[in-house]
C-alpha cells in the first residue's frame, strides 16, 4: 500500500479541486450543479471550451485562481496514474490484494524464510509437490525481478515482504496454521530467533533450519528445530562419497532430484489408515505385489529408522512406511490402504 499512497493522494486533491470549482461556480454565478461541474472540468483540463454562460469579474477571478492550483494537481494525478499501470504496480496491487484474501483462510502451508540459493531450490521443490508455500523475503523485488513469471502462475506460491525475524511478519504468513517452516538465512542467530519465536506459536509444526557455524545445529535443535541442515558439512560429505561411491550417490540424485516423473520417494503416514491394515505385518500387507510399490523403511513412533524392514515386523498407527514407486504406484497403494489425508 505505500507504494502506491500517491495514486490515493493525487486522487483526493483532485477530487478537493473538483469539488471546490463544483461549489464555487455554483455559488458565484448561479450555475446548476451539471453546468458548475462542467466548467469546472473543461477549467482544469484547460481544453478551452467556452463557458457556459458569461462570466461576471468574480467569476473570472474564481476561475483564474482555480486554474492556477489546479494545473499541477490534474498533470500529478494524470502522471502517476499512468505510471501506476505502465510500471507494472497495478498488477503487483492486485496481486498484494489476492494474497491478502488468501492469507485470511491459509493453513497446511510451509513457510520459507529466505529467497537465496537454498530457500529458492527449497520453494521450487515444494511446488513441485504441489504444496502451498509462503517465502517471506526482506529485500523488495528479489523474487519479482528472477522468477516472477514462474511463480506468479503457480496458484500455490504467496510472498510476503518482511523481515522473518519481526514477530508481526510470521503472524501476518499465519504461523499457527502452517504445517512446516524453512528458514534459509545467512545469519544463524536469526535462524535462531526466528525458529524460537514459531515454535512458541506452532508447537507441533516441523521446523527445517538452516545453519552454518559448528556447534549451531545444536542450539538450533534446542529451541525447537525438527531438523537441521548445514549446507557445507552436506556438500562435504556429497563430495566425498561421489569418490567413494559414486554410484550410489547418483542414484538418490536420480531419485529425490528428478522425482515426480519416473520415481518418487514418498513418506505414508499409518495414522489414518484403515483399520484392517493396522497390527499386520509387513509380510501380510504384501505391499510389491499389490501396488507395485517397495517398502525401503520404517519410522518408528518414537522416531527411529528401521532401513530393510523384516517382513515379519508388525505396523502400527504410529509408524511411517518410507516407499518408493511410480506416482501412479504410491496412490494405489495409499488408495488400497484407504490413506487420507
Amino acid at each position: 500500500m505505500n507504494k502506491i499512497s500517491y495514486i490515493y493522494y493525487s486522487a483526493i486533491a483532485l477530487f478537493s479541486i473538483i469539488l471546490i470549482g463544483s461549489l464555487g461556480f455554483w455559488w458565484l454565478e448561479d450555475f446548476t450543479f451539471i453546468e458548475a461541474f462542467y466548467m469546472t472540468m473543461i477549467t482544469i483540463s484547460t481544453v478551452g471550451f467556452e463557458e457556459v454562460k458569461p462570466l461576471d469579474a468574480k467569476g473570472m477571478l474564481f476561475t483564474a485562481f482555480l486554474i492556477i492550483i489546479s494545473f499541477g494537481i490534474f498533470a500529478y494525478f494524470i502522471t502517476n496514474a499512468t505510471r501506476f499501470v505502465l510500471d507494472g504496480e497495478f498488477r503487483n496491487f492486485l496481486n498484494e490484494k489476492r494474497m491478502e484474501k488468501e492469507l485470511k483462510n491459509l493453513k497446511d502451508h510451509v513457510i520459507v524464510c529466505g529467497f537465496g540459493r537454498n530457500g529458492k531450490q527449497a520453494v521450487m521443490d515444494l511446488l513441485m509437490h504441489n504444496e502451498k508455500v509462503l517465502v517471506i523475503e526482506n529485500t523488495e523485488g528479489v523474487v519479482e525481478d528472477e522468477m516472477a513469471k514462474e511463480l506468479w502462475k503457480n496458484r500455490n506460491f504467496i510472498q510476503v515482504t518482511g523481515n522473518a525475524v519481526h514477530e508481526e511478519i510470521l503472524l501476518k504468513s499465519r504461523i499457527q496454521t502452517a504445517k512446516a517452516l524453512i528458514t534459509t538465512l545467512p545469519s544463524d542467530a536469526d535462524n535462531l530467533f526466528i525458529v524460537l519465536t514459531a515454535r512458541e506459536f506452532n508447537k507441533k509444526m516441523t521446523i527445517i533450519s538452516r545453519a552454518s557455524e559448528d556447534h549451531s545445529d545444536v542450539k538450533l535443535k534446542r529451541a525447537g528445530a525438527t531438523n537441521v541442515i548445514m549446507p557445507d558439512r552436506v556438500g562435504g560429505t556429497r563430495m566425498a562419497k561421489l569418490v567413494s561411491q559414486p554410484g550410489v550417490v547418483e542414484f538418490l540424485d536420480a531419485i529425490l532430484l528428478h522425482s515426480g516423473v519416473d520415481v518418487n520417494l514418498e513418506e505414508i503416514s499409518c495414522m489414518n489408515m484403515s483399520p484392517d491394515v493396522i497390527n499386520k505385518s509387513i509380510r501380510e500387507l504384501n505391499i510389491r505385489a499389490i501396488s507395485g510399490a517397495s517398502l525401503i523403511g520404517l519410522k518408528t513412533g518414537d522416531n527411529n529408522f528401521i532401513f530393510n524392514p523384516s517382513p515379519d515386523i508388525r505396523i502400527t498407527a504410529f509408524d511411517k512406511l518410507i516407499v518408493m514407486g511410480t506416482p501412479e504406484q504410491i496412490s494405489k497403494l495409499v488408495d488400497i490402504f484407504q490413506y487420507s489425508e
